[in-house]
């Protein structure tokens, strides 16, 4: 199974460490690519007018120093990709704490998906950054459309024949999205509370609570050592490890939906 997670926000930068080295990257294939955004995004950051940078990386002028840290790309001591994003999603997946079996699992089964780096597995090692995937650089452009040509042959390579669980947000979804025979063992997850008030039970669905949740169920899934050999299997492991689920139809050739349905936020 390939799980495809959205990056964070918030990045922890190491405080020492070797410097970036595009090649050593997995997914050798997208080094161009990410060469190209690299330099966009240090060049852009790098010029004498920061209000620049700063406008198209939709940041505050209170927010420098993000500016000032991108122009440093290539010095900046690196970690791995575990260690380097942070925020809801990835506190509750805590890979630092996983197990060793489940900590394995994790590095050869998660794709990060990254406006700068295209995607990348946790134990890739790079330096913290700043650069959503909505941004348009000089050059590459927007980068969800960017990303989008230079990912097709390489996805569908590392999807392999097994199920693709995405996580990812929406922005990142435009970066790959599964076509034919891939899609269709493709499956989305979207979080839905569900409450009871004055007798009448309501759904809806969630925002900071659903990476919580996508966290949570990644970990539990890694931790119970689960590989599923198809969308199926996927769904009873979640229902094994006592998650709610419930599978929404789907046209041919599209991915499947699961709705994981909590009750406490």
């Amino acid at each position: 199974m390939l799980v495809l997670l959205p990056p964070s926000e918030g990045k922890t930068a190491p405080r020492s460490g070797a410097p970036l080295d595009l090649a050593a990257l997995s997914l050798p294939e997208l080094t161009p690519a990410r060469e190209r955004v690299l330099e966009s995004l240090v060049d852009l950051c790098a010029a004498p007018d920061g209000d620049a940078a700063r406008t198209v990386l939709g940041l505050s002028p209170g927010q420098g120093a993000e500016v000032a840290r991108n122009a440093r790309l290539r010095q900046a001591p690196t970690a791995m990709a575990e260690r380097i994003y942070t925020g809801v999603l990835y506190d509750a997946l805590e890979p630092a704490t996983l197990p060793t079996p489940a900590r394995r699992l994790a590095r050869r089964s998660i794709l990060v998906f990254s406006g700068l780096w295209g995607a990348l597995h946790l134990a890739d090692r790079i330096p913290a950054y700043r650069c959503s995937i909505g941004v348009n650089l000089p050059g590459p452009g927007t980068l969800g459309s960017y990303w989008r040509t230079a990912m097709a042959a390489t996805m569908a390579q590392a999807a392999g024949d097994g199920p693709v669980l995405d996580l990812r947000s929406a922005g990142y979804s435009a970066m790959w999205r599964p076509t034919g025979e891939l899609a269709e063992r493709t499956v989305t997850v979207r979080v839905v509370s569900e409450r009871e008030v004055a007798g009448v039970v309501t759904r809806s669905v969630v925002s900071h609570f659903n990476k919580a949740t996508k966290g949570q169920l990644v970990r539990n899934l890694l931790t119970a050592g689960v590989r599923p050999r198809s969308p199926e299997e996927l769904v009873v492991a979640l229902r094994d490890l006592k998650y709610t689920v419930e599978e929404q139809p789907s046209a041919t050739g599209r991915p499947r939906q699961l709705d994981v349905i909590v009750t406490d936020l």
